[in-house]
Formats: C-alpha cells, sequence, structure tokens
C-alpha cells in the first residue's frame, strides 16, 4: 500500500495523538528572493525538502528554518512566518533570523568545519575555533527559543534534523520534558577510537 495524502493524514491522527508536528532543520523547503523587482518563492533542490514537504503538506504543523533568502523577511510576518507551500499553503513557515556572523560560526565553523570532518572521518584535522561554538551555541538557543514559542505550551513532536542542533534536543527536554524529541543526523557518527586522538 503505498502512501496517500490521506494514509498520511490518518497515521498524524493517530500515531500523534494530537500532538503538533515541529520539524527543524537549518533548510527552508521555500526561499522567496528578489528577481527583477518582484518577490518570486523557489523550492530548494535537496532530499530532506523533497522528503519533508509532503508530509508536512499533508500533516500540517511547523517548519523551523534559517531564513535565507533574501526576500524572505518580505514575505513573512513580524514573527518569521508564512505560510507554505505559497501557493496552497498547508502548514507554518517558521524563519529564524542569524547574523552573518552567527551563520559563518554556527554553520560554517562548527557544523561544518568540526563535526562534519569529525564524523566522516576525513583526512583534513577538525578545525575547532571557540568562537564557532559561541556561535554554535546561540544559534541553538534561538532554534529552541523558535520551536518552544510555536509548540505554544500544548502537545508536539519534534524532528530535529542533523549535526547542525546537537544541542537542541537537550535544550527542549529541559524546557518542556513532554515534548517528544527526535533527532536525525544525516551523517556518520564516528566510532570510538576517533575519540581517542
Amino acid at each position: 500500500m503505498g502512501w496517500t495524502k490521506e494514509r498520511l493524514q490518518e497515521v498524524a491522527r493517530t500515531r500523534l495523538g494530537g500532538a503538533k508536528l515541529i520539524v527543524v532543520a537549518n533548510r527552508e523547503p521555500y526561499i522567496h528572493r528578489y528577481k527583477g523587482g518582484a518577490v518570486e518563492w523557489i523550492r530548494p533542490a535537496g532530499g530532506l525538502t523533497t522528503a519533508l514537504d509532503p508530509v508536512m503538506q499533508a500533516c500540517g504543523g511547523v517548519w523551523v528554518a534559517h531564513g535565507s533568502g533574501d526576500a524572505d523577511r518580505a514575505a513573512a510576518d513580524a514573527s518569521g512566518r508564512v505560510g507554505v507551500p505559497p501557493d496552497d499553503p498547508s502548514y507554518v513557515l517558521r524563519r529564524v533570523w542569524l547574523s552573518g556572523e552567527d551563520e559563518d560560526g554556527y554553520y560554517y565553523g562548527l557544523a561544518n568545519s568540526t563535526l562534519w570532518p569529525l564524523c566522516h572521518q576525513v583526512f583534513a584535522r577538525p578545525v575547532f575555533d571557540p568562537t564557532h561554538w559561541e556561535a554554535y551555541r546561540r544559534v541553538n538557543d534561538a532554534f529552541a527559543a523558535a520551536v518552544l514559542e510555536e509548540a505554544h505550551g500544548g502537545p508536539a513532536m519534534v524532528f530535529v534534523q542533523d549535526y547542525h542542533f546537537a544541542l537542541l534536543p537537550r535544550l527542549l527536554k529541559a524546557a518542556r520534558p513532554d515534548l517528544v524529541v527526535a533527532q536525525f543526523w544525516h551523517i556518520p557518527w564516528p566510532n570510538f577510537e576517533k575519540f581517542l586522538v
């Protein structure tokens, strides 16, 4: 039996027990950008958005992501929320705004210069920079605040995507022990020998 919108809705209703589904990812499923003076939207290529966007369209809920498009602020409300897909909204995209310094430190720094090479056991030595760690912590704190606001104190299932948010599950559970939090890393976990070096 294949997945249909109706079957996804039934699974969401029976398995989530009325809890709100919240997906957290660095990448957003829709990006707003300026083109020729007008705002347009695009769906970025990528496995995560391709896989989870149909689920979110069927089940509803909130996708929390970094607002990266040059017209994302113009398309969102004062809280960074916008209904998506833009042509037929069925769930909410909650954008988190990052400074250039935080994006560099959290994403390009700790996540991609430290965790990515460590987990892939590449021949390049991971870069450990305390300023990257501080940016990583600030961004994980900002995403935790956005998720907690979106949960509105009610039941929620939070699906955290990838190594960009290694601190987020603990932050969420410390604030709201009742939340169901799952985390999926899209990269391998390093073997224990890597930590002996």
